[in-house]
C-alpha cells in the first residue's frame, strides 16, 4: 500500500503546538526534523560518543504526516482544519512558512525492515548470527552465539563489541563470574558464558535490556539462573549495588563510552575480586587519554592492555 507523506514547513518555536494540533484532528504519529542539537538530559542513557551535527539552528523545522487512502477521502476537510488551526496558532507563536509538501512512499514494516542488513559474522573463531539466519556452511565448527537485538540494542557487529569479545576470550576461565554493565541485548555475558563462565550479572538501564537478554538466553539453551539482569544505574544507585554485591566478580565489562567509563572506574573496583580484570570499550579514540588518565588516577586498577580496532579502542585494567 501506498501512503502520502505531507510535511509542512515551520518554526522550531511552533513545533510542539503544531503538533498538537495536528494529534487534535486524529492524525496518530508525527516526524519532525529539525537544527536543534539534543541536550545533556535527552542523551543521558544514549551510549554513544558522536552525535551528529543538525548542522546551524536557523529556526526552521518540518513536521511531517502520514495519510492512508481511507484518511485521504477527508482530505480536503482536513488540510482547511489544518490551516485555521495554523491561523490560531500564529497569534501566539510564528509559524513559518506554513507550505505543505505532498509526497508518495511505499507501505513499509520498519519495524523488522533492519533485519535484512543484519547478517551471520565472525569474531576469529566465534560466529555470532541474528536467530532468524542459518548457519554458513564454513562456520559450522565455530562457538555459536545466537543474538536477536530487537529495535532497542546494538547487533554486535560494531568494533567496540569485537573488542570486548576478544578480550573475554583472553580473560574468562571456567567458573569465573562476570558483571555486564550495561548489557543491551546480552551478548557480551552470553559470550562469556559460551566461553565457560559461571554466572553473570548485568545492569541496563533501559528496561528492555530484561526481555532481550531472556529471550536471547532462550535462543542461545542457556538457563535463566545463569544471567541476571536488572534495571537502573550501578553508577549510583544503591539498590542495583546492592543488587550487584561486593568483591564477588572476577571479571566486569562495559561497552559503553568514554564519558561513563570515568564514572565507573570508581564505582567497580568494589565489585571485582582483588586481581579482577575490567574490561572497557565504546571509546572513540579521541577520548582515550583521558580514559588513560581516569585509570592512572586510581590507585586501585593498574592498566594491562589496550587494544585498538578502526577508530576505537577497550582498555583492560587489573585491580590491585
Amino acid at each position: 500500500m501506498k501512503w502520502k507523506k505531507f510535511t509542512l514547513n515551520t518554526t522550531t518555536a511552533a513545533v510542539d503546538l503544531v503538533s498538537s494540533l495536528l494529534d487534535e484532528l486524529g492524525i496518530e504519529g508525527i516526524e519532525v526534523e529539525d537544527h536543534v542539537p539534543l541536550t545533556e538530559a535527552e542523551t543521558k542513557g544514549m551510549f554513544i560518543d558522536i552525535l551528529p551535527d543538525p548542522g546551524p539552528d536557523d529556526g526552521t523545522a518540518k513536521v511531517s504526516f502520514y495519510l492512508d487512502d481511507e484518511k485521504l477521502e477527508g482530505l480536503e476537510e482536513l488540510l482547511r482544519q489544518i490551516e485555521e488551526g495554523l491561523d490560531d496558532l500564529s497569534e501566539f507563536v510564528d509559524v513559518g512558512e506554513r507550505t505543505i509538501q505532498v509526497s508518495e512512499t511505499e507501505d513499509k514494516d520498519w519495524i523488522n525492515n533492519w533485519k535484512q542488513y543484519f547478517k551471520p559474522f565472525t569474531v576469529d573463531d566465534i560466529l555470532i548470527k541474528p536467530t532468524w539466519e542459518e548457519i554458513p556452511e564454513e562456520d559450522q565448527d565455530k562457538l555459536l552465539i545466537q543474538i536477536d537485538p530487537g529495535t532497542a540494542f546494538g547487533t554486535g557487529q560494531h568494533e567496540t563489541t569485537q573488542l570486548c569479545i576478544r578480550q573475554l576470550k583472553k580473560y574468562v576461565t571456567p567458573g569465573c563470574s562476570v558483571l555486564d554493565v550495561g548489557t543491551g541485548s546480552g551478548i557480551l555475558g552470553i559470550t562469556a558464558l559460551k566461553l565457560g563462565a559461571g554466572r553473570v550479572f548485568g545492569t541496563d538501564l533501559d528496561d528492555n535490556a530484561i526481555t532481550a537478554v531472556g529471550e536471547n538466553l532462550e535462543a542461545n539453551q542457556i538457563e535463566d539462573g545463569r544471567f541476571q539482569v536488572v534495571q537502573g544505574n550501578i553508577i549510583d544507585d544503591k539498590a542495583v549495588q546492592d543488587q550487584a554485591g561486593y568483591g564477588c566478580y572476577d571479571i566486569a565489562v562495559a561497552n559503553i563510552l568514554a564519558d561513563v567509563i570515568i564514572l565507573l572506574q570508581k564505582e567497580i573496583p568494589v565489585h571485582l575480586k582483588q586481581g579482577g580484570i575490567f574490561i572497557t570499550s565504546g571509546i572513540i579514540n579521541m577520548k582515550e587519554e583521558a580514559v588513560r588518565q581516569a585509570f592512572a588516577a586510581n590507585d586501585q586498577f593498574e592498566v594491562v592492555e589496550v587494544t585498538y580496532q578502526g577508530e576505537w579502542l577497550s582498555v583492560t585494567a587489573r585491580k590491585k
